[in-house]
């Protein structure tokens, strides 16, 4: 097959190559609600065609090959007194899969454990494209599912306003869970 980026005979769908070349992550943190920072690993102009794969059979390898790049090695790295447990905003495969589901599967390490099918979105509005207006106007409506852990961290693969994972975070406060931070995998705030 070929590389999607330069085209060259690859085995993967984004060569080796491209990978060490395009897709070295570096560390992006903004705040939200509470204060709670979220970590980003590329600025989303420069991964946003990749990214739009999401919705295609093809999102699957895009997506793994971004967490193998970016999530998988901050977990790896990552050190804490007890276990973590990890989850995707809405990790629901109704596409066939579920892109955050993958992000939240590389986060499993010695000191993060990813739970699976624990936040719900009940409104399943696109926010694609939309305004933060709109976001505000239209809640993802996040029901808990059954959850022992108490230290938590969130997982999305892109943060634009900060809305869905704001969102989260109540979600999670009120049922007495700490979001320790969130992980997204591209953040549209940096130019």
């Amino acid at each position: 097959m070929k590389c999607l980026m330069c085209e060259s005979f690859s085995l993967t769908h984004i060569c080796k190559t491209c990978q060490e070349i395009h897709l070295q992550p570096k560390l992006y943190k903004r705040k939200l609600y509470r204060n709670i920072e979220v970590i980003s690993f590329y600025k989303y102009k420069d991964i946003k065609e990749l990214l739009h794969t999401k919705h295609t059979d093809l999102g699957y390898y895009i997506y793994k090959i971004l967490a193998d790049n970016s999530i998988k090695k901050f977990a790896q790295e990552f050190e804490f007194e007890n276990i973590i447990y990890s989850i995707a905003i809405d990790d629901d495969a109704k596409g066939g899969y579920a892109h955050t589901a993958i992000l939240n599967k590389s986060l499993a390490s010695l000191h993060i454990q990813p739970l699976h099918a624990k936040l719900r979105a009940t409104n399943t509005i696109s926010y694609s494209a939309k305004s933060r207006k709109f976001r505000e106007q239209n809640p993802r409506n996040f029901q808990l599912k059954s959850c022992d852990a108490k230290e938590i961290i969130l997982v999305d693969d892109i943060v634009t306003t900060g809305s869905t994972l704001n969102e989260a975070i109540q979600t999670l406060h009120k049922a007495q869970k700490e979001v320790l931070f969130c992980l997204t995998l591209a953040d549209v705030s940096f130019k």
